[in-house]
Order: C-alpha cells, then sequence, then structure tokens
C-alpha cells in the first residue's frame, strides 16, 4: 500500500474545491453562522496538547454556547467526568475546533479557535442554574468559521433512521470489560441514571 506523502500527491488526487467550499469560510460568526450556532445544544470540543488531541462532547438544555460579539464565544464547564482533559489541553495550547450541531438540520457548522479558561466571578454567575455555577468558563475567539457540507449526515441518516442503540454494551460492560472482570459494572450501570439527574450541573 503506497501511502499519500506529500502536498502535491493529495492536490493532484483531489483537485481544487468548487467555490462555495472556498468562499464560505470567515474569521468571525457572521449573523446567519451565528443564528446557527445560537440554535445548537451540543457540539464536539477538540483541543490539542502535549499528549495529542482529545474530542470531547459538550451539551446544554439550551445553547451551547454564549455569543458575546463577532469574534468571541463563551462556554460554561458544567459537570463532567472530571478528566479535565480538554481543560489541561486549553492551559497549556489554546488551539481548538467546534463542530455545532442542530438536531433535525443536515448542515453542521466548524469553528477553529483560540481558547482560555477563566474563573470569573460574574460571568461564572451570569450562567447560575439556581445555587450552581460552573467552576470555569471557556472563551473562544474565532479564527475561521465555516458551514460543513451536508453529506457526511445524509449519509448517515443521523436524524430520519430510528434509533441505532438497542444491543449496545453498556458503560459498565465496558468497563468491567477493560478490568478484566473486576469492575463492579451491573451496580455502576443501575445507579448511574439516578447519579447523573443528582450531579448534572
Amino acid at each position: 500500500m503506497t501511502p499519500i506523502a506529500t502536498l502535491d500527491d493529495l492536490h493532484a488526487l483531489y483537485g481544487r474545491p468548487g467555490e462555495a467550499a472556498r468562499t464560505k469560510v470567515t474569521d468571525h460568526l457572521t449573523p446567519a453562522y451565528a443564528a446557527f450556532i445560537q440554535r445548537s445544544r451540543f457540539c464536539v470540543l477538540t483541543t490539542v496538547g502535549p499528549e495529542g488531541t482529545d474530542g470531547s462532547p459538550r451539551g446544554d438544555d439550551g445553547p451551547v454556547v454564549r455569543i458575546l460579539d463577532e469574534r468571541t464565544m463563551a462556554m460554561p464547564d458544567w459537570k463532567g467526568n472530571d478528566r479535565i482533559d480538554s481543560l489541561r489541553n486549553i492551559v497549556r495550547d489554546g488551539r481548538c475546533s467546534l463542530m455545532f450541531l442542530v438536531h433535525g438540520s443536515n448542515n453542521a457548522m466548524r469553528v477553529n479557535a483560540t481558547a482560555k479558561l477563566t474563573a470569573d466571578d460574574a460571568l461564572r454567575a451570569s450562567f447560575a442554574r439556581g445555587e450552581l455555577l460552573p467552576r470555569s468558563v471557556i472563551l473562544f475567539r474565532v479564527g475561521e468559521v465555516y458551514s460543513q457540507c451536508a453529506r457526511a449526515l445524509l449519509r448517515s441518516g443521523l436524524w430520519s433512521r430510528g434509533p441505532d442503540a438497542e444491543g449496545l454494551p453498556t458503560v459498565g460492560d465496558m468497563l468491567r470489560e477493560v478490568t478484566g472482570g473486576t469492575f463492579d459494572g451491573q451496580t455502576y450501570d443501575r445507579e448511574w441514571a439516578a447519579r447523573a439527574a443528582r450531579t448534572m450541573w
């Protein structure tokens, strides 16, 4: 198997992208791009650090990010698994990318940015859910933003097919497997829903 090892080889194979693909990239959130992102309750945040890359799902019950201006977005860091892989990467290397999805839309919005963390009291308080505050907020400085071709979502039938989850291994199954059977996956699965409800924020 011969790898494609040079940019010349790659460009010769794929040719030049069409006009729409070339002209859609902006260095700020246009009104239409901002409108799409504000409807998104879910995105994948990709960061990079000395150990490599990390992709983290991020979701909220409203907009997953708050647009502060045409070049700046804010994301509260709500409760997760406390590995803080993304946050550690951002502290060491602010380069990141976000891919926003909106349920029912076959388009996606991509943002390449630089990020930094803040524990500013006023900003954290602006995301309050009752007495609960995010421990930190991620601030994104937009570098590039553009819409993504719909073909991937169309091919997958992501929104048009029925659920694909039936019969999947549970997280408890996975933990039991990777520990050689020593982890009590059955108890973990049984208690998960109640634990998640108590610690959602």
